[in-house]
């Protein structure tokens, strides 16, 4: 395996050879709107309030 996306993304533990655990929340354009790095990114109640407020935002476009 080359982890190249856990590069890319630059979430690659290069020592241990593993992601680290991310969220990602990424918009309908396909643009990364938050990243929530570490224990908090296991619970999805953060993903879930950024998921809300950019839904809110696109409705005032």
């Amino acid at each position: 395996m080359s982890r190249k996306v856990s590069k890319d993304y630059g979430i690659l533990n290069e020592e241990k050879q593993f992601a680290n655990r991310t969220t990602f929340v990424v918009d309908k354009e396909g643009l990364i709107q938050h990243v929530e790095e570490g224990k908090s990114a296991v619970d999805p109640n953060g993903a879930i309030a950024i998921c809300t407020g950019l839904h809110k935002k696109e409705g005032q476009k």
